[in-house]
């Protein structure tokens, strides 16, 4: 018998090689090559879900309504989540949500199967609990629906076989990574594994009509574990993250065949589970103090959504021969590039002094529109006077200290509007065609550069 070939398969993107190599040469990821026994005959077939001859298969024209139109979509009652997804979570798709370990994925899934578990049939396997974990899980956050039942298991025959003769509406995996297909040659975790379990669930979903989340690990930069090849399979991939020592969780849609990418929607992790954030921009504020210098409000984009936060600076002396720049939530060589701005076309000295950024409730901003707030905020800082509490800033920085538009300005001024702000600092570029009397008791004031957003603050 002759002997079969290894193959090498980085675990970092997925990529083969015939032979191990100290570095990837696609992702650059070092000591990542791990050998596998490649599929050959009736395993590969298997692994694609396909045997037999090829024979054609029906076409449909595009202007047909194969679905029948809305009825395509399952909502799951929750309207930051369907928001979201884009409507709800469609027929026929596979849905990957990643997230660190703790942060609440098992919770959010149970929760969404139990909104399911009220009108249809739903699957939801896991193949690191046992049933009595499951069951213990579910009873703390009150998940009792009629419809919702449970599979402990990791061999994904199983899986199919059991969705094949239960007939689910909804199916759940969690987690991919704990899944396993004995006709593949190697453990469960695996960059092949990963690859055609996916495979074959992703054939299990279309042929069925049936929709399925699959739960992924990230590694330790937060990535998504696994091969690159898994995002590219799947129809929507969202993020669940959250500070460990924050309330609050955000779910982000970062693809999405369905619906528009970047929609966030909020959460509120309590005792009985996650709860929704209808409004976050007032969360987001709820805690601001008044009077304290160093804060100010931006408008930022996250997705469709305008959202409003806090952003926070501290300036003091330094005791040591290089000043400290430290920033939570906003980019660190942003910040050094505003402080140079403000330094040159300011001429606020911060060369012998540290500063601190801090943006408030977990969020990272990363939005060019975020630099003028940023800048008035440090400037507050340095100088220890507050900016006025109804006033927002919203404008992008260039090297020359000029203030440039922003995209969507209007939506920005009627979320400011909506939650009490008197004064909206905006790029004089964006005003073009704006009819400002429509925002009624909002002043809007559009600046050329930094130097005049920082004079209209009446001595800040």
């Amino acid at each position: 018998m002759a002997k079969q070939k290894e193959l090498y398969i980085c675990q970092e993107c997925g990529h083969e090689s015939a032979k191990w190599m100290g570095k990837c040469p696609v992702c650059g990821t070092w000591n990542s090559f791990s050998a596998v026994t490649p599929l050959t005959g009736t395993a590969a077939a298997f692994s694609r879900g396909k045997t037999g001859v090829a024979r054609p298969a029906p076409v449909s024209s595009i202007r047909e309504d194969i679905s029948g139109g809305d009825a395509i979509r399952y909502t799951t009652g929750l309207s930051e989540l369907d928001r979201v997804l884009g409507g709800g979570l469609v027929k026929g798709s596979l849905v990957l949500l990643g997230g660190d370990p703790g942060i609440g994925k098992s919770t959010l899934l149970l929760q969404i199967c139990q909104a399911f578990g009220q009108k249809m049939k739903v699957l939801y396997v896991s193949g690191e609990e046992s049933p009595g974990q499951l069951h213990l899980r579910a009873r703390r956050l009150g998940v009792d629906a009629q419809g919702l039942f449970i599979l402990s298991s990791g061999d994904l025959d199983t899986v199919i076989a059991t969705i094949g003769s239960e007939r689910p509406q909804v199916v759940v995996i969690d987690s991919i990574q704990t899944m396993m297909l004995p006709a593949v040659g190697s453990s469960a975790g695996s960059v092949a594994q990963v690859r055609e379990c996916t495979n074959a669930l992703l054939g299990v979903a279309k042929e069925n009509d049936i929709p399925i989340i699959l739960v992924g690990h990230v590694t330790k930069e937060g990535n998504l574990a696994g091969p690159r090849m898994l995002e590219h399979m799947v129809d929507a991939v969202f993020q669940f993250d959250g500070e460990q020592n924050h309330a609050y969780r955000m779910l982000r849609a970062i693809k999405n065949r369905y619906g528009a990418t970047n929609e966030i929607a909020v959460f509120e992790m309590k005792e009985k589970g996650l709860s929704q954030v209808v409004n976050p921009s007032a969360m987001l504020l709820s805690e601001r103090p008044e009077g304290v210098s160093g804060s100010c409000v931006v408008c930022v984009l996250e997705g469709s959504r305008p959202i409003l936060a806090e952003v926070q600076a501290l300036v003091t002396k330094s005791g040591f021969a290089s000043p400290r720049r430290m920033a939570t939530g906003f980019d660190h060589n942003r910040m050094s590039l505003l402080l140079a701005v403000l330094e040159k076309r300011a001429g606020y000295t911060f060369s012998a002094l540290d500063a601190y950024v801090n943006v408030v409730g977990g969020l990272f901003l990363d939005e060019p529109a975020c630099d003028l707030p940023i800048a008035l905020a440090l400037v507050s800082g340095l100088r220890d006077r507050p900016i006025p509490a109804g006033l927002l800033a919203i404008g992008e920085i260039g090297l020359g200290g000029e203030v440039r538009s922003v995209i969507r300005l209007e939506d920005r001024i009627k979320e400011a509007q909506r939650l009490g702000f008197t004064r909206c600092l905006v790029p004089a570029a964006s005003l073009k065609g704006l009819d400002t009397s429509r925002y009624g008791n909002i002043r809007i004031v559009g600046v050329h550069d930094v130097v005049e957003a920082l004079r209209s603050l009446n001595g800040v």
